[in-house]
């Protein structure tokens, strides 16, 4: 197979999107929120966890604890046995609690919109800081890689790296901006409905003539 050029693997990428909007018109997060607070609590608690499972847990969770003061005020044990269903969950009420404890001392409570803010946060990495600003705020910093993200980039051909953060930067050079936080929603409802790791749907797929992959 010829060496792609950049101009045609951009072109390439646009139709895959083009594809990937017509298969996913709904397509959004999965993760429950109503708020960016909700949003950035549940995007920490679903690092090596799945949304429904984290969407389980969240239901009583937002019940309980409303505001940032509320998660900065918890006792430790409590908002440990609250989130013992999720993976790693006394890391994550450790962290949460320090989060919330930054957000109401520097930030007045609120969630901030900036990348450094956010990455400032316990717990929160340059993943979850992209999942708020492009999901609760529309903004557009930067590329969710996730597991899925990461496999259909490699799969489809878009870029040769291996690791999250050279994977962004690859996806961000070919893909327009305001598409940066919709990408890796498009990208992963179809990892999680067509393109699995394991037995990839390649006869049913949307974009099979886009991907130098397909069986």
């Amino acid at each position: 197979m010829p060496r792609e050029s950049f101009a045609a693997r951009q072109a390439r990428t646009l139709a895959i999107i083009a594809g990937l909007k017509r298969a996913y018109p709904d397509a959004h997060c999965e993760l429950n929120f109503s708020n960016p607070l909700e949003l950035l609590i549940a995007t920490i608690l679903s690092a090596q966890c799945t949304d429904k499972q984290v969407n389980l847990v969240t239901e009583a969770l937002f019940q309980k604890y409303r505001s940032a003061a509320d998660f900065a005020n918890a006792d430790l044990a409590q908002l440990e046995h609250d989130l013992r269903r999720i993976g790693l969950f006394r890391n994550k009420a450790k962290n949460i609690r320090a989060c919330c404890r930054a957000l109401v001392e520097q930030h007045g409570g609120e969630v901030p919109r900036t990348m450094d803010q956010l990455t400032a946060l316990a717990g929160v990495g340059r993943k979850t800081a992209n999942v708020v600003l492009g999901n609760a705020f529309n903004i557009n910093v930067g590329v969710v890689v996730d597991t899925h993200v990461a496999r259909l980039s490699e799969r489809l051909g878009l870029t040769k790296e291996t690791t999250p953060e050279k994977i962004e930067q690859a996806l961000m050079k070919l893909v327009p901006q305001p598409d940066w936080a919709m990408l890796s929603h498009w990208l992963i409802w179809h990892g999680r409905r067509r393109c699995a790791a394991r037995k990839p749907d390649c006869a049913q797929c949307e974009i099979r003539e886009l991907c130098p992959s397909a069986a």
